[in-house]
């Protein structure tokens, strides 16, 4: 089966999984991003799923183990961001130890490259970056939501382009 032939089956089944995504997020957007993520890593890994066995359930597993990955990696996060307002000095010493120098040259970069975006595609791109849904920022926008996902993902292509040398780069030898 080509990639081509397997897109279309698993395109067929995108209703089932916007169900079955509802379940997890109960959100029509966060539904719809889950659908996305679960096709696309469908559709890169096509030659995994063998031939004759249940497509639909296949998807239905790359979807829950996207979920569940994604929601361990927002726990995970939300556990090292601290959330009281004072700061304590055990608080400060990871902070204070540690040199931030390169992460300051990696933030100016990430700047750089956004900088660099075209308008059209850079304030969809940021105001999704900074929290909004993309319904949001349709409306202020007042354009189509699904012009808000494309210059998304056409902003993410570009940045990713302008920022391969970091992709590239090994941070615990310190060397590309």
């Amino acid at each position: 089966m080509t990639q081509n032939e397997f897109s279309m089956q698993a395109s067929v089944l995108a209703p089932f999984l916007k169900s079955y995504a509802m379940n997890f997020t109960k959100d029509a957007e966060d539904a719809n991003d889950l659908v996305q993520d679960t096709l696309v890593k469908a559709i890169r890994y096509y030659q995994q799923f063998e031939m004759g066995s249940n497509l639909k359930g296949w998807l239905f597993t790359i979807m829950k183990n996207t979920f569940i990955n994604d929601y361990r990696r927002r726990v995970k996060t939300n556990a090292l961001i601290i959330q009281n307002d004072e700061l304590s000095s055990a608080n400060l010493s990871n902070s204070a130890t540690r040199n931030d120098a390169e992460g300051s040259f990696i933030m100016k970069d990430i700047k750089t490259a956004i900088d660099s975006l075209p308008e059209v595609y850079a304030q969809p791109f940021v105001r999704f970056f900074e929290g909004y849904k993309y319904h949001e920022i349709a409306e202020d926008l007042n354009i189509p939501i699904g012009t808000v996902k494309t210059r998304i993902h056409v902003a993410r292509g570009l940045l990713k382009n302008y920022l391969v040398t970091y992709a590239k780069y090994d941070y615990k030898k310190g060397q590309a």
